[in-house]
């Protein structure tokens, strides 16, 4: 019998075939498409139409980003999931494990032997792998946030169950405001970064981290106020939960928020955020900054 690797092709067995050879004399000349600074309002207006049905709005920028899956970021899938009153919405991410936080309305989700109510301002996290199924108590918008392209990239399986590095975790709304109000009192200094509450799990410590390469955070900005300019090496999706009379700065271009959109700052662009509205400013954020933190290249910087 043949063994595979011996049959020939033209004098080259089907592996050698496959073998590509570069020797480039920049061998960091090739890039991908960059990511787009960019707000996705059709998409809310699509999720927030009353007549909208009960299902998932992807926040797709595959087009954008060259990748043969959707992406909205090269490592984050966002969409909105709409559940009517009564009704429910099930799916299966491939995906370490998914985000959600609750931009309004009432439920509970259910992930395997995991059951998880919510409500409106609520934040809670759920393994990847396992189906997850969404009942609505009342009319409901969700902010759903997975790392699908991460491991679509690298051609692999959601873990199992039991192997998960993400356990079913939840975030109220009410412990969010109360540790908010604390963060309002803390002085600016020099190292401030912003007035925000992150939500990491008992399985992600020591580091910060939500689920293993995503962190996920509340940040705020009173009336008047700048958050200072900066960058780092992870992608930020920012949901304006609420931004009336707020703007950012990306890379010297004003972006003006729209309340309950989301919008992409690409990664290690200088960008600030700015409040001239009358109310705090109230956005969560969610960024693959724990994949940098992991290889140990955050690249955080006011420069």
């Amino acid at each position: 019998m043949e063994i595979a690797e011996q049959k020939q092709v033209g004098g080259q067995s089907r592996y050698e075939q496959r073998a590509r050879y570069l020797a480039n004399e920049n061998g960091f000349a090739f890039s991908y498409p960059p990511v787009p600074a960019h707000q996705f309002k059709a998409e809310h207006d699509r999720a927030t139409d009353q007549d909208a049905p009960t299902g998932a709005i992807m926040l797709d920028a595959s087009e954008a980003l060259g990748t043969a899956y959707p992406a909205t970021t090269p490592t984050l899938l966002c969409r909105y999931i709409r559940i009517r009153a009564g009704e429910q919405y099930s799916v299966t991410y491939t995906a370490s494990g998914e985000v959600c936080y609750v931009m309004s309305g009432r439920g509970e989700s259910k992930n395997g032997p995991d059951r998880i109510t919510w409500q409106h301002g609520d934040v809670f996290c759920l393994p990847g792998g396992v189906e997850t199924t969404y009942r609505a108590d009342e009319d409901s918008l969700l902010f759903n946030v997975t790392d699908e392209p991460l491991l679509a990239c690298a051609g692999v399986r959601a873990p199992t169950k039991d192997g998960s590095a993400v356990e079913a975790v939840v975030w109220r709304g009410e412990e969010i405001d109360r540790l908010l109000n604390d963060v309002y009192q803390r002085p600016i200094t020099e190292n401030t970064t912003g007035s925000s509450v992150q939500f990491s799990t008992r399985r992600t410590e020591p580091n910060y981290t939500t689920i293993p390469f995503i962190n996920t955070a509340i940040n705020t900005l009173a009336p008047g106020c700048d958050q200072r300019p900066h960058r780092h090496n992870g992608v930020a999706v920012t949901l304006a939960i609420q931004g009336d009379g707020i703007h950012s700065m990306i890379d010297g271009e004003r972006i003006s928020w729209l309340t309950g959109v989301a919008m992409i700052t690409p990664a290690t662009t200088l960008h600030s955020h700015h409040n001239r509205g009358d109310k705090r400013m109230r956005s969560l954020v969610i960024q693959d900054e724990g994949l940098h933190v992991y290889t140990r290249t955050p690249g955080f910087s006011f420069a």
